[in-house]
């Protein structure tokens, strides 16, 4: 065995040419899993390709040799999606030097980029052409466009826009034996046989490597205008957003739900209070509304709903930022209370969606799923309204230790999914499955559903040499 991975890794350096094969261990360390699993197996190398033709390169390579293949982003996932485990000779695929623009169409509305582009990058080229990517969630400084569509990323404003995959026209991938698919496609309407482009977007690296992609833009917003509102119950927050669509139509792109207890936790973390106003209330929601329609004064239409709410006693306090730096304190706020929740030493972190219409049920009755684990557990729900997403994030309860609360975390992962799932919600939202999601995965769908995806992997990879452990 080790002749032949001695062999492998000569090969591997002559296709990734200059610093595209890491083997030294410190070299490695960064890439050996993501934001939630940090290291798994131990692999011979990180894979650097710089052209599609190289990672075509490298997979046939692997291939040939019988080497695991662990496709990577910017590791910011959080179900273990891009950690290797698989206990096989394997190497990490990077495609962190594949970060080129390869052509925008301001005409068209289009983009086409390489995979390792970082989301705030592919954004930044959308702003400087007048254009707007529909693609926005916290880990976009890191997180690579190869990544969000492989794990079919949403974010804050899939109200608006839909997931990652309802921004992609086209692909380009390379599947385990070599074979380059060449997808790259910039059309709106293309109905052609089979759309194999949907196969890989959210397939988390397990069919296929994504190496480009065409993303659809659109029109950058000329009015914006965001409102950080309070509310004394659930129920009267979850009614603003039928309220607020009626009013202001798809101009709304974010309508996210945050307790107050969510915020005070993130104060606590950051060591620093700065409140959107005083008193907090049990509930808030932040609310964002832009246009690209220089006719519609969105801030006035805003203020104007607003005020009105407020008049009826639904809204109790709030505040319309008057400025972007207030804009990116309310932000603050609501990426801030996730930051503290991964960082916390003991909490449990869910990514479940449900119907909208059953937000009220599924928050009620998770909380009551839970705190007959752990009574007096501090329970967080925050999230996305807008399309059901709530995250459902449990701390411990006062007084109990870190270790005895993650002790019985996976009785209180099963609870919060086993709630989504009875009223006909999903285990994952927007995070993919990876490895954490496996098992819950197995609880919600069908086993003829399970069954038809791994003939799937079974006919594009029959060696499950790529990503293997991932979903099943």
């Amino acid at each position: 065995m080790r002749a032949v991975t001695s062999e492998f890794l000569i090969e591997l350096a002559a296709i990734t040419g200059a610093n595209g094969t890491l083997v030294d261990p410190a070299d490695r360390a960064g890439y050996a899993g993501d934001a939630s699993v940090h290291s798994g197996a131990d692999f011979l190398a990180v894979a650097r390709p710089r052209t599609t033709a190289e990672v075509s390169a490298v997979l046939a390579l692997a291939t040939r040799h019988g080497i695991v293949v662990t496709p990577r982003g910017g590791g910011s996932g959080l179900v273990g999606g891009a950690t290797p485990i698989d206990p096989r000779p394997g190497i990490v695929l990077s495609l962190d030097r594949m970060n080129a623009l390869r052509n925008l169409d301001p005409v068209g509305n289009t983009m086409t980029l390489e995979s390792g582009v970082t989301l705030h990058a592919a954004q930044q080229y959308a702003r400087d052409a007048g254009r707007l990517l529909g693609m926005e969630h916290g880990g976009g400084g890191s997180s690579q466009i190869g990544g969000n569509l492989s794990t079919n990323s949403g974010g804050n404003n899939v109200v608006r826009y839909g997931m990652a995959r309802e921004q992609v026209l086209g692909i380009e991938a390379v599947l385990m034996d070599g074979t380059v698919l060449d997808l790259l496609y910039p059309l709106r309407k293309n109905n052609s046989g089979y759309d194999l482009k949907q196969l890989l977007l959210g397939a988390e690296g397990t069919l296929g490597v994504i190496t480009a992609a065409t993303l659809r833009l659109r029109p950058a917003p000329v009015h914006r205008a965001t409102a950080f509102i309070g509310f004394e119950t659930l129920t009267d927050a979850l009614a603003m957003l039928p309220r607020a669509q009626g009013e202001l139509g798809e101009c709304i792109t974010a309508f996210e739900l945050i307790p107050g207890d969510g915020v005070e936790f993130h104060f606590a973390y950051v060591g620093a209070r700065r409140e959107p106003f005083s008193p907090l209330t049990p509930w808030a929601v932040l609310i964002e509304v832009d246009t690209a329609a220089r006719g519609f004064d969105v801030e006035s239409a805003l203020t104007d709903l607003l005020a009105a709410a407020m008049e009826e006693g639904l809204v109790v306090n709030g505040a319309i930022a008057a400025s972007d730096a207030q804009r990116r304190d309310f932000w603050k706020l609501r990426e801030g209370l996730a930051v503290a929740m991964v960082e916390s030493r003991a909490v449990l972190k869910s990514d479940t969606a449900v119907p909208i219409a059953a937000i009220a049920d599924f928050i009620a009755n998770a909380i009551a799923a839970c705190q007959a684990i752990v009574p007096n557990c501090r329970c967080v729900p925050f999230g996305h309204v807008g399309d059901g997403n709530i995250h459902f994030n449990v701390l411990p309860a006062p007084g109990q230790s870190d270790d005895d609360f993650n002790a019985v975390l996976h009785l209180l992962a099963a609870a919060v999914e086993d709630t989504a799932i009875a009223l006909g919600g999903t285990v994952s939202a927007e995070h993919g499955i990876g490895i954490i999601k496996r098992d819950a995965l197995r609880r919600m769908r069908p086993a003829v559903q399970i069954d038809l995806m791994r003939q799937l992997k079974g006919t594009l990879d029959p060696h499950n040499l790529l990503n293997p452990g991932k979903i099943f």
